[in-house]
């Protein structure tokens, strides 16, 4: 073990191609032939596996479920349909009678059924008066438009956003869905809809991005985006910045394209604001995690997905399962109430500090043990070149532990992408940039995206530029909520 020579370096080298390149066999094989539940699971997923619930409790569980969707189904608009006797059916097989009376008030079952949707054609009619003297004419006032010119109303405009923006369906879909139901419209219309909705709700996306810079702690991430070109469709890029209100709590969501993946996009949105941004390794938010900026906070979900990539070799499962200590502590306050007390920070500074301590251990113990280009070496080669980002989350509980917040809401923007494929250009992705934005915080915080389009779109025409944030899904669903009350 002590002689050292060429051959014997020249081996070590290709040794650690060799591992490299089956890791990669093995990662390719397993995305390509591999079963869905070979993919890297969620650690909440994880923690229920270890321990199961009794059948009491998912009973308990089961039970509260249906509870809350029939409180759901409560609230659903109802009508009363009277199903009489027939008149051959009124003899008595006793007596030969045909003298019946009501007995109560009927049998009553319920029947859920879907009343399909229904389009129709409104003729508006300006009333036009005449004074007696005949020198004066008054006109009324005629419906609301989103624009000038515009055919179609603003419910209408609203169900075809949120069909792709909110269902990701494409529009040669949705063109064959309106022909179904009787309205045919052509694809470029619904173009030309779409785009004039992103241009008429510019100003309530802009400032749903202002509002999620403003906050102390933000989550970002970016996914690819095709856009079509004359010779050859190019990568842009979408970005998600998502944040919670600290004063109402209410979900933030915001995207953005670029058509790089340079760092000036977080730059852009986030600027000089101070607080924390939690993101993963990625070089271009550098820009703004700066001393003067934003303190870098990383994810221990992308740390634990190149574990998972490197599981062939067993030590990666011990790392595995001390990483998972790290959500047990997360999933035991959240369980208890406890999530973001006093005592969620006791129990980081407490538990969560020894599970670190031990992963630096390991991590430090294992480094000298692997090649550092093999799956492993780079697996620890990651976590610790970020450490300190990875374990700022001791000291605030408002930190997360991961990512995976931002990556979910990238989700619509993936199906979407499989569906439509690309964007027509740049322009085309910012407008479905904005109005993803508003249709994901509508969905994050319980509102219907098409009733808050509907009335949006009319209602931003008029509304002061100083108070547009009363137009974001979360103010406007209690204003409405205290109206109707």
């Amino acid at each position: 073990m002590d002689h050292h020579c060429p051959w014997r370096e020249e081996a070590e080298e290709l040794r650690e191609r060799l591992t490299a390149l089956e890791q990669q066999v093995a990662t390719l094989t397993r995305t390509v032939f591999g079963k869905k539940s070979e993919k890297l699971p969620p650690p909440e997923e994880e923690l229920r596996r270890e321990t199961p619930r009794d059948k009491k409790e998912q009973a308990e569980a089961a039970l509260m479920k249906r509870r809350e969707r029939a409180g759901v189904k409560k609230q659903l608009p109802s009508r009363t349909v009277f199903h009489p006797v027939p008149r051959e059916h009124q003899r008595c097989p006793r007596c030969n009678g045909t003298d019946f009376h009501p007995l109560g008030p009927g049998r009553p079952s319920v029947l859920y059924e879907y009343i399909p949707g229904r389009f129709e054609k409104q003729v508006h009619v300006r009333e036009t008066l005449v004074c007696a003297c005949g020198e004066s004419v008054v006109t009324a006032l005629g419906p609301p438009r989103v624009a000038e010119k515009t055919g179609y109303g603003s419910g209408f405009i609203a169900h075809l956003v949120t069909s792709k923006c909110a269902d990701s369906l494409p529009l040669h879909r949705l063109e064959k869905a309106l022909a179904r139901e009787g309205l045919p419209v052509a694809r470029s219309t619904m173009t030309d809809l779409f785009h004039r909705a992103a241009a008429e709700l510019a100003p309530v996306s802009d400032c749903l991005l202002k509002q999620v810079a403003a906050q102390q702690v933000v989550q970002a991430d970016e996914t690819p985006l095709k856009v079509l070109a004359p010779q050859k469709a190019r990568t842009g890029y979408l970005w998600t910045f998502l944040s919670e209100e600290e004063a109402s709590h209410d979900s933030l969501i915001a995207y953005c394209f670029s058509p790089t993946r340079a760092g000036t996009t977080p730059m852009e949105v986030l600027g000089s604001s101070r607080g924390s941004l939690v993101v993963d390794a990625y070089t271009g938010y550098n820009r703004v995690t700066t001393p003067e900026g934003r303190t870098r906070v990383g994810c221990w979900a992308h740390v634990r997905r190149r574990f998972f990539e490197a599981r062939p070799h067993p030590a990666a499962q011990e790392m595995l399962k001390l990483i998972l200590q790290l959500y047990r502590v997360e999933a035991a306050v959240k369980e208890a109430g406890l999530a973001g007390t006093a005592a969620h920070l006791a129990m980081r500074k407490e538990q969560s500090s020894q599970a670190l301590a031990a992963i630096r251990s390991w991590l430090e113990g294992n480094k000298p043990l692997h090649p550092p280009r093999g799956p492993l070496g780079t697996a620890i080669s990651y976590a610790l070149g970020q450490w300190d980002a990875l374990t700022r989350f001791v000291e605030d509980v408002r930190l997360p532990l991961d990512n995976n917040a931002s990556e979910r809401a990238l989700r619509v923007a993936a199906l979407g992408r499989k569906n439509f494929l690309f964007v027509g250009h740049d322009r085309a992705g910012r407008n479905l940039a904005g109005l993803y934005s508003l249709v994901a915080t509508c969905s994050a915080n319980g509102v219907n995206p098409r009733e808050y389009l509907s009335d949006v779109l009319l209602r931003v025409q008029y509304h002061p530029a100083s108070r547009l944030d009363e137009l974001l899904p979360g103010p406007w669903s209690r204003r409405l909520a205290a109206n109707t009350s």
